[in-house]
This record gives structure tokens, sequence and C-alpha cells, in this order.
């Protein structure tokens, strides 16, 4: 007899009801994430993820948004507005849940992402960046911390039949 492990994948976190984040999934990984009922993945890194994961993504029919490749050229160039305004487009969509955004290690593409979100939600800034350094650990860019102090949310649409949660 054969038993089932779910394990979440690196830096995976809950965000709000049926919204998560993390870092680039494995096939151990899988198992977990079909648990989640996943339509839609936000991925931010420039590069494609790894072909299984592509695969399981199309296996599961599960909604795909390259939002990294919208303007970034080396992987290490902070995230522009317009990718975070990209993203947040998806994300404040209900539509589209479960939902999981994700770049190769979840730390700072995401951790951006999700520090103006919570901007949008109205967390202070010190919550915001507790929360960033959290999942970026010993990587901490301030460049980033940056970005999301200066963010302006009144750039972001929201929608009329936007997340309880907002």
């Amino acid at each position: 007899m054969s038993s089932q492990h779910f394990i979440p994948p690196l830096n995976y976190g809950m965000i709000e009801e049926d919204l998560y984040r993390s870092g680039q999934p494995n096939e151990l990984n899988f198992p977990f994430l079909e648990k989640l009922g996943l339509k839609t993945v936000v991925w931010l890194a420039p590069e494609d993820p790894n072909h299984r994961f592509l695969n399981f993504i199309d296996d599961q029919n599960i909604q795909w948004h390259h939002l990294g490749v919208i303007s970034s050229v080396n992987a290490l160039d902070p995230i522009t507005e317009e990718v975070v305004l990209a993203a947040l487009e998806v994300i404040l969509n209900p539509r589209s849940y479960p939902m999981i955004v994700m770049c190769n290690l979840g730390r700072h593409r995401t951790g951006t992402i999700v520090g103006c979100l919570r901007k949008l939600q109205r967390w202070n800034l010190t919550s915001i960046f507790e929360e960033y350094r959290r999942y970026a650990g010993s990587k901490v860019r301030v460049l980033n911390e940056q970005f999301i102090e200066l963010f302006d949310t009144d750039l972001v649409g929201v929608p009329v039949n936007r997340p309880k949660w907002l």
C-alpha cells in the first residue's frame, strides 16, 4: 500500500483565501498543487518554467499568465510597474480563483507583487516589509522594498466584482 505525500513548493504561502504564492514547483509538488484545484497561474520570471510544470498546467487545464516576459531582459532586473499592474489586474479577478502567483524562488518578484497588493489592501509598510523579508530571507533587495513603498495604488483599476478581501 502506497501513501500519497503532499509537499508544497518552495516558499509556498497563502496570500488570501484561494490565492497562493510560491517558487517554481517540481514533480514532488504536483499532487499538492492538484489538491488546490488551481484555475490560474501567474508566472513572473522572465524565462519559462521547466517543461514538466508546463505539462502539468496543460494537463490540469490551468490558465497560464506569463508576465515576466513583458519587459524583463535580465532575471536580476527589478520588476516593472507595467508587470505589477498586469499581475494585479489578473489577481483582482475572483473568477480566476483558485490562483497561485510564482517566480523561480518565490522571493523577489512574487514578494514585490504581494507587497503591492498589501499596499492596495492598506497594510502598513512595516507589516508589508516583514512579510516580504520572511520569504526573501537573507536575500532582501532594498530596491524591491523601495518599489513597494513608492508604488502608486491609484494606478490600479479595481474591478466592480473584486475579491471580498479588498
